[in-house]
């Protein structure tokens, strides 16, 4: 069985659940994306989606002319469903959203590392919060699934497919095990330049009172962990 019919497999799972279990959450499911517009999201991003992620759109992916939950929000129709790591479901118009701030912010304010950006442009995000802070995306040219936060490095690997993403959502919502659904040849996930430690919003905030910029996404940068240690002692 191919990846494409695992997903709609998988998928057809969490529906099922929020039929029986969430009528309201499965009622506001985007219906089917048409691949005019899926056509025209690719083209605005600028990259061809995988064939798995485009099944699952023209499942649920048609968000693009429903009327926004959140106006102003960087998601603005994104469905509480029920996923691994608490994020809102995307739709069409959100993924193109969040993809292209994501994007920008890269380019504008690129990683230190060039091995360890904070954005790729094949991640194509399949779910986030509200203000993209974080959330998860599907990597399109290894088709593993990772996830983004604010106050760290992306993770690339999580899942090994987004079938198995979306199998994991199923399990925890039925109560069931999943185990390790890395599968083999996932990446492992990266080391990140500065790690959150203990303390590290303690130091944020004495950044702020002193009129030191945090601007690393969160991140403590080396040289305010040091003004800060060398200040304390």
């Amino acid at each position: 069985m191919n990846q494409a019919g695992n997903v709609g497999e998988a998928w057809a799972r969490v529906a099922a659940w929020l039929r029986r279990n969430d009528p309201g959450a499965f009622a506001a499911l985007g219906g089917p994306a048409s691949p005019e517009a899926i056509a025209r999201a690719e083209a605005r991003m600028g990259l061809e989606l995988p064939p798995e992620l485009r099944q699952w759109l023209r499942a649920n992916g048609g968000d693009t002319d429903v009327r926004p939950d959140a106006p102003g929000s960087l998601v603005e129709r994104g469905c509480a469903v029920p996923l691994p790591g608490g994020s809102l479901l995307l739709g069409l118009g959100d993924i193109q959203r969040v993809y292209l701030h994501q994007l920008a912010m890269e380019r504008s304010e690129p990683s230190e590392d060039p091995d360890a950006p904070l954005w790729r442009p094949e991640w194509v995000p399949i779910a986030a919060d509200r203000d993209g802070l974080y959330g998860t995306f599907l990597d399109a040219v290894t088709g593993t699934v990772g996830t983004w936060a604010d106050a760290s490095l992306p993770e690339e690997g999580v899942h090994a497919s987004l079938a198995a993403f979306l199998q994991h959502a199923a399990d925890q919502l039925e109560g069931a095990g999943t185990g390790d659904r890395r599968g083999p040849g996932a990446p492992a996930r990266p080391l990140a330049r500065d790690e959150s430690r203990p303390g590290d919003e303690l130091i944020r905030d004495w950044a702020r009172t002193h009129g030191l910029v945090v601007n690393d996404r969160g991140r403590v940068p080396p040289s305010i962990r040091a003004a800060h240690e060398a200040a304390q002692g």
